[in-house]
């Protein structure tokens, strides 16, 4: 699909966000050393991570422009396959829910998910886009079939979204609604920290993520206070924190990524996250793609933030790489219609030139 604009500008457009991807994800990497250097930090899961993100980032650019349906498919299948094969999707002590791997299983799903639906919008053929939306659903039914709440009501979310994103022609504001929803969890997640809500919320959460993460997230909260510029460094909220200390079985993490960058790398570190998450969108915006897929792409993303947001998703590879993956299928531009949107060009050039 050629914008109107034309491939120049489409060209242009994909420069610019990829300029700017490189520029957040070095920034990202950079920063997390300069942390680790001052306070003797880990920055290896931090880099892993990024690396992740780029990797999977590149993978889906390139598989996306050869195989615009079947590679966002065999991701969605992947996703699929990895949740039911691999019960836990990384190495450590196997915490029970919902401390425990619930939220990785959950964004993996979501980004399945999200994948499904945008094979389904990048599909001309009317049987196979129904097929691909029943895949879409069938992966909704397989979070709750493994009792994953939370991975159920995402997954509808996104297939809802992907549906209405049909019947929406300017993305901007959605996508702008996207970063809002985005940020709000967060503000939320950052005001139970701080004992800023009313005593009934609080209650609430405790009796869905359990108290212990709660306390987590007020000591993410105590040691960014100590330092927020630099925050503690990377990897050392384990050591730091009381609560995680003092847990028999404990991964080290807070629980919430935006709390785990401000523990452990300041408020520079929590900017740089949401400017990773921004990117994204931005690129979403920018690109060449129908809006459908930028759109059903930003919602499983937007999901997958606020799943990392009140868990440890970021902290498993298989995350990361899936929504690099994600970004890079919906902001390719397919290599067979790039060919057509050049030769309608030359023609019309052609038609121009003759007497």
């Amino acid at each position: 699909m050629t914008s109107a604009a034309g491939p120049g500008a489409d060209g242009d457009r994909r420069n610019v966000s990829d300029a700017a991807g490189v520029v957040v994800l070095g920034a990202c990497a950079a920063w997390s050393l300069i942390s680790a250097a001052v306070h003797d930090g880990r920055p290896e899961g931090v880099l892993l991570a990024i690396l992740a993100v780029a990797a999977g980032y590149a993978a889906g650019r390139i598989s996306g422009a050869l195989l615009p349906v079947a590679a966002p498919c065999a991701g969605a299948l992947a996703g699929v396959s990895l949740t039911l094969t691999v019960p836990h999707l990384s190495p450590g002590p196997q915490i029970v829910t919902p401390l425990g791997h619930a939220g990785a299983t959950a964004a993996v799903l979501t980004l399945s998910a999200g994948a499904a639906c945008c094979a389904a919008w990048a599909a001309s053929a009317p049987a196979l886009r129904l097929c691909l939306r029943v895949l879409a659903a069938g992966i909704a039914l397989t979070a709750a079939a493994l009792g994953s709440t939370v991975g159920f009501v995402t997954c509808t979310a996104v297939v809802l979204c992907s549906l209405a994103a049909g019947h929406i022609r300017r993305r901007g504001l959605v996508i702008a609604g996207l970063a809002l929803t985005a940020t709000s969890v967060t503000g939320l997640i950052w005001a139970v920290a701080g004992n800023a809500v009313p005593g009934g919320l609080t209650a609430w959460l405790e009796d869905r993520l359990t108290r212990h993460r709660l306390q987590l997230w007020h000591d993410a909260l105590h040691l960014a206070r100590e330092d927020l510029a630099l925050g503690m460094g990377p990897g050392r909220f384990g050591e730091l924190s009381t609560t995680s200390a003092g847990t028999l079985l404990s991964d080290g993490k807070p629980h919430s990524a935006p709390l785990q960058q401000a523990a452990e790398q300041g408020v520079v570190g929590v900017l740089l996250l949401a400017a990773a998450f921004c990117w994204m969108l931005f690129a979403l915006w920018r690109t060449a793609r129908p809006t459908p897929v930028a759109l059903t792409a930003g919602a499983a993303l937007t999901a997958v933030a606020a799943i990392a947001a009140v868990g440890n998703a970021l902290s498993f590879t298989m995350v990361s790489v899936g929504a690099g993956l994600l970004a890079g299928l919906a902001t390719a531009r397919p290599i067979a219609g790039e060919s057509s949107g050049r030769e309608i060009g030359v023609r019309a050039r052609g038609d121009r030139l003759t007497p």
